[in-house]
């Protein structure tokens, strides 16, 4: 057999073996035998390098097949100073010995290489390192050899760990109880007998029990106080203590949905409609004067979370298409759900129209956490498709609540005509012009090096925007409130991030994430306890059904049908369409406003149209919020581009030399057509500039 191994270095200063390396590129070409017999190290061998006894009793042969066109290739990672051509580098000592290597501490070898599979194996440090090329027979016997030993060592020692497992930690409930944990900021100190009464993940971090026992003595202490100063309503079994029950559980119970990875809303939900059903909450009466305040305060956080999450660059550059995917579809449902509530629903036109304005909404508290999921993931990022859906949600919300406070004006109102006529003009002229002087405000004032900029901006933008809402209201012009919040938010931000704030990372969203999280439990928590399933007809439920899933299928065509011109390709529009299946938290604010807004002598069919407005709404949330979270998670994987995100590799060994971790085995036609490998373009002027030193080749012949 002829090996012929064509090298391009030479040998270093022999006492400076360990600091210098030379670089050795080998090619093997087999030509007869198709097997090559090796010995083995038999089983229970260190990972130690032998000398191979006379006899060769203690090893075993085993036959590896050839592979033409297989290289194998040592790279050292670390910082080298060789000399692959003596002529040359007795003068250019800072040259690069080849493409992947470098005299000077910069990352080594191209971004697109393997890692070894080999990682983290035994102890490297062998004699087939020192082994000179010349005996390339000897090195390579002693390598594969050595190779062999460590992965049976390494193999025996895994078998061992595995058969003296922890069990727990295989167990269903312990990763269910880590995934109930979060990661803590820092490090938590706790009592030294913390963990053996209460191990963790099985039980919570001393920090979390603290946590609780510091919230439930505030809770206790205020409701203390709140009895001494308001009474009997405070008290067990009073309306007030019976809202803050209703709150904590509400939130228990979205916290227990969240762990199915659906939105928290329909726990809350649920659990309202529970206490409702179960006769633990009685919130009627003149309680009710304080549910409809709150329902307002939510709708605020609602709306002006909308603006904030709106990002103006990208409103600025795609302005059209947001507008147009965001009105057309809303039309388009809007008169769907009117016509068919009119004729499947027994409603008259104009309640037809406040069922519709109120189901063409979007639920930001839906959609906004699931696409950030696959935002994070890289999908869609490329086209921007989550920030489009997150700024129609919004766009979507301020016109399905200003068309609602038209109608509801128009409805409920005893003015003259003109005063009916002018609902449209002034609600939007007076909406938009009072978002733009607040938010021009908000930028002035305070002034952004202000020590204190963030809760001064935050409360300021919503006392500003609790005045829209309720100013709108007691001038007759409902309408003109929802708009003025939304304006006002998104002309905030626009300054804001201008001044450095981004979208991402914005304090005063953060603030109001913190009024919502207040927010929430109270608002779907009242929402579900407005239903009393004994009084539902169950026809209403069919029929109901029907309407809602038809106004969002056709939505959902009329998306993907109008989306031309907007560079997304037909997956990307459906699953647009599809995200803006859920409704949530417009239904939840609106859909008990009708009936409050009846007075004392309406009549029995006015009662029973709000009272199927009020169910209509509710029995959306429970249907198409959840499903409408599973469809974005499981239908954005599916139907988005993923964009490839720079990978940072960690968790690399560094070495003076190269070991037995730095060997890969890669084809050389996946390494010719590799497009990640960049060209050096001074590895190519030293080729040139050496192309008339002929090479020094070795043969063995045996």
């Amino acid at each position: 057999m002829t090996t012929s191994v064509s090298d391009e270095c030479s040998s270093a200063n022999p006492t400076t073996t360990s600091t210098t390396t030379a670089t050795t590129t080998a090619t093997t070409t087999v030509t007869r035998p198709t097997t090559i017999p090796i010995n083995v190290p038999v089983a229970g061998s260190t990972g130690e390098a032998h000398t191979p006894s006379p006899n060769g009793n203690h090893r075993s042969t085993i036959v590896i097949e050839s592979q033409p066109k297989r290289r194998v290739s040592i790279v050292s990672e670390e910082p080298v100073l060789g000399y692959d051509n003596p002529a040359f580098d007795q003068i250019h000592h800072a040259r690069k010995i080849s493409q992947s290597s470098a005299h000077f501490p910069l990352e080594i070898g191209p971004p697109g290489r393997r890692r070894s599979i080999l990682k983290d194996t035994l102890a490297h440090d062998n004699e087939s390192d020192r082994v000179s090329t010349h005996s390339y027979e000897n090195y390579r016997q002693s390598a594969l050899d050595v190779l062999n030993s460590k992965y049976n060592g390494l193999q025996g020692a895994q078998e061992s760990q595995d058969s003296n497992g922890n069990y727990v930690e295989q167990s269903w409930i312990y990763n269910f109880c880590l995934k109930c944990r979060g990661d803590e900021p820092s490090e938590s100190w706790e009592p030294p007998f913390w963990q053996k009464v209460f191990p963790f993940p099985l039980c919570p971090t001393f920090r979390t029990f603290s946590r609780l026992v510091a919230l439930t003595a505030i809770g206790a202490l205020l409701w203390i106080v709140a009895f001494v100063i308001i009474g009997n309503s405070a008290a067990p079994g009073g309306q007030l203590f019976n809202l803050v029950v209703l709150t904590v559980a509400a939130n228990f119970g979205g916290y227990l949905m969240s762990l199915t990875t659906l939105p928290r809303l329909i726990g809350m939900l649920l659990v309202g409609l529970l206490f409702q059903n179960v006769g633990w909450v009685n919130l009627d009466g003149e309680f009710s004067i304080v549910t409809a305040h709150l329902r307002k305060f939510a709708l605020t956080v609602i709306l002006t979370r909308a603006g904030l999450e709106m990002e103006p660059e990208a409103f600025k550059k795609v302005y059209k298409t947001i507008l147009k995917l965001g009105i057309v579809p809303w039309i388009v449902e809007f008169g769907v759900m009117v016509v068919m509530s009119h004729y499947l629903l027994g409603l008259p036109w104009i309640w037809g129209c406040l069922l519709g304005a109120i189901m063409a909404a979007i639920a930001p508290a839906v959609v906004v956490p699931c696409l950030f999921r696959l935002r994070t993931k890289g999908y869609g990022v490329a086209k921007g498709i989550p920030t489009l859906v997150v700024a129609v949600s919004g766009v979507d919300d301020a016109i399905s609540v200003a068309i609602f406070g038209i109608i509801s004006t128009i409805m409920f109102s005893d003015k003259g005509q003109l005063y009916l006529i002018s609902q449209v003009p002034v609600c939007l002229i007076g909406g938009l012009g009072f978002g733009i002087i607040w938010g021009l405000l908000a930028r002035i004032f305070p002034e952004k090096g202000d020590a204190y900029v963030v809760p001064l901006r935050t409360m300021l933008l919503f006392v500003g925007n609790l005045v829209a809402i309720y100013g709108s209201d007691k001038l007759g012009y409902e309408g003109a409130g929802p708009l003025a919040v939304v304006f006002s938010s998104f002309i905030s931000n626009y300054f804001w991030c201008k001044d450095g704030w981004t979208i991402d990372d914005n304090p005063v969203a953060t603030g109001f994430e913190i009024f919502w999280m207040i927010f929430e439990p109270i608002l779907f928590g009242l929402t579900g306890a407005t239903i009393k399933i004994r009084e539902i007809d169950s026809a209403l439920i069919y029929t109901g059904a029907a309407c809602i899933f038809t106004g969002v299928i056709i939505r959902i065509l009329v998306t993907a049908g109008i989306a031309f011109g907007d560079r997304l390709n037909l997956k990307e529009k459906f699953f647009v369409g599809l995200s803006w299946m859920a409704k949530a938290t417009v239904q939840a604010a609106l859909g008990p406003v009708a009936l409050r807004n009846l007075g004392p002598n309406a009549s029995d069919d006015e009662r029973k149209w709000a009272k199927i407005v009020q169910t209509i709404c509710i029995f959306s949330i429970m249907l198409t919020a959840p499903l409408g979270a599973i469809l974005i998670s499981v239908t954005g994987t599916r139907m988005l581009t993923k964009t490839k995100q720079p990978q940072v590799l960690t968790g690399w060994r560094r070495s003076h030399r190269p070991s037995i971790r730095d060997i890969s085995i890669i084809d050389e036609e996946e390494e010719r057509e590799d497009p990640e490998i960049p060209e050096d373009k001074q590895t190519q002027d030293n080729t040139q500039n050496n192309a008339h030193i002929p090479n020094y080749s070795y043969t063995y012949n045996k």
